[in-house]
């Protein structure tokens, strides 16, 4: 099968996830065109105007199935270059722009909104990467298209709905086999060492600095000792609670930021106790089951994609009208496995059903039906 995948906004777990395809199915032909994650507006609409001038040899190739990311300007792109209307699309939803932040949002989302709808409608298929994502992109455009006001088309939620698949991002389960633990200083053994805490969130708002922040004070009053690994992405305007954070708490943490060695970053992850999650807009957490694939236990809030992933016992209560609430929820969960370690080794969750060996035939499914439908039409 020879494969044309577009990316037009290829963030680090987009880039993954394109990887993740193409060790899938070493087999296949595959075309890569992606653009950088930056210049948000620009990039959602521009993309169509740019390929179909400058990637239009490439595009116009005879392809099997198109595969494109939801930043793509599908319905636009194949308007302008007419040899893609004839290829099967399916268009993979890594999140969707109805479920952002709202408040934190430097620009307006209604023109990245439409054109996802757009491309949705365009497509033969829709998958996302969880339950959540498809539903909250379904509810959002529906609320979209009852605030418009005439001449809406009935049931367009419906007509994509009757469309859509769920297919998890995949990660390489050979990446993530015991290795050597390393964590900075200390003794490997429980007793003879602080609790290990891991945050891998990027220092974005999204991934809720202040809610961190919150369970952060609230460990100050207890006798927890605690050392604190944060290793998500750093960016030049990062909020500015992280510095908090490394100003409250400098003297437990181990790690603050990036860390460049892979090797070293699955030692790290080997090495933590738990996993947190403070997350106000998460659409699978690959980053969290990165980490729980290294056998390090979750704890997460009861909301957005966590609960398809992880059981009952690993998730906070989740109150995002009452975050002091919610702080005690994740600090109560977090002493709770701080003082019966040993309890919760039976309890790690599986998630060796998201490796590349379980995920291919899946996906390979839904690839292959849609080329057939179309092949017989």
């Amino acid at each position: 099968m020879k494969v044309l995948v577009l990316s037009a906004y290829a963030a680090q777990s987009h880039v993954h996830w394109q990887q993740s395809l193409q060790a899938m199915f070493a087999q296949w032909q595959w075309c890569v065109l992606s653009l950088p994650p930056r210049h948000f507006s620009w990039r959602v609409r521009g993309n169509a105007l740019f390929w179909s001038i400058a990637e239009r040899d490439t595009l116009e190739q005879p392809y099997d199935l198109v595969v494109a990311t939801s930043m793509v300007d599908l319905a636009t792109l194949r308007g302008l270059v007419p040899a893609l209307a004839r290829v099967p699309t399916i268009v993979y939803f890594h999140e969707n722009q109805f479920e952002y932040p709202q408040s934190q949002q430097k620009h307006s989302l209604l023109e990245a909104q439409m054109t996802s709808i757009y491309s949705a409608l365009a497509a033969d298929r829709i998958v996302f990467n969880s339950g959540y994502n498809r539903d909250s992109f379904l509810a959002g455009c529906s609320g979209l298209m009852n605030k418009l006001p005439d001449r809406v088309p009935p049931d367009v939620a419906l007509m994509l709905r009757a469309r859509a698949k769920v297919l998890p991002v995949p990660f390489d389960s050979r990446d993530y086999e015991p290795v050597a633990p390393l964590w900075p200083g200390g003794s490997e053994w429980l007793n003879e060492r602080p609790f290990r805490l891991l945050w891998v969130g990027r220092f974005e708002h999204d991934k809720g600095g202040e809610g961190l922040l919150r369970i952060l004070r609230r460990l100050k009053a207890e006798s927890l000792d605690y050392e604190l690994a944060m290793t998500g992405q750093q960016f030049r305007r990062s909020p500015a609670v992280f510095s908090e954070i490394e100003s409250l708490v400098g003297h437990r943490l181990v790690q603050f930021g990036y860390v460049d060695c892979i090797v070293e970053y699955r030692a790290l992850l080997q090495a933590a106790d738990v996993v947190l999650s403070t997350a106000i807009h998460e659409f699978q957490g690959l980053a969290v089951m990165e980490a729980v694939a290294h056998r390090c236990h979750p704890i997460v809030p009861d909301r957005l994609a966590y609960p398809e992933m992880y059981p009952a016992l690993n998730r906070y209560d989740s109150c995002p009208n009452d975050p002091e609430r919610e702080a005690d929820a994740a600090v109560a969960l977090i002493l709770k496995m701080a003082a019966e370690p040993l309890s919760h080794v039976a309890q790690y969750p599986d998630v060796s059903c998201f490796g590349l060996g379980p995920m291919a035939p899946r996906y390979e499914r839904v690839f292959r039906q849609v080329a057939v439908v179309q092949d017989s039409q």
